[in-house]
């Protein structure tokens, strides 16, 4: 095992979505990914489980948040807002390294922009907190591994 550092950790876009053809474009403008995977519970619990509960797991859900400076001349930051006003998918690749990098592995999706917050503080530059979520598509979530 390796020990990886979140600054060499790589966001990916691509506008149209996952199965759009060409390669993927990095998101150089961004600070402090967190990637959110969780999954819903069913309760399963019998009288043969001695006295335990049981749980198997169920719907996956995927999220990823980040911070981006304000910057409308950034091709990424332009199609993440255009993502968001139009309600249109957006392809995310969420990886703890280059996407071309042997081993490099993380989220691929197709995600909807659900938040595109700004923050205007007094002595910082514009920043916008933005959420997205992986969203309804015919290309499914993988979690993918460059070989």
């Amino acid at each position: 095992m390796s020990l990886k550092l979140g600054m060499a950790a790589k966001l990916y876009f691509k506008a149209g979505g996952v199965a759009t053809a060409g390669a993927w474009t990095e998101l150089g403008n961004v600070k402090d990914v967190t990637l959110s995977l969780e999954t819903g519970e069913a309760d399963v619990t019998t009288r043969a489980n001695a006295g335990w509960k049981a749980t198997v797991a169920t719907l996956k859900e995927g999220s990823v948040e980040w911070e981006m400076v304000w910057n409308t001349g950034d091709a990424g930051f332009t199609a993440i807002k255009t993502a968001f006003f139009t309600n249109a998918a957006i392809g995310l690749a969420i990886m703890d390294g280059d996407v071309i990098a042997p081993g490099s592995q993380g989220l691929q999706a197709d995600f909807s922009i659900t938040q595109f917050s700004r923050e205007e503080p007094l002595e910082e530059a514009i920043k916008v907190k933005i959420q997205a979520k992986v969203t309804y598509s015919a290309t499914a979530p993988v979690w993918a591994t460059t070989p």
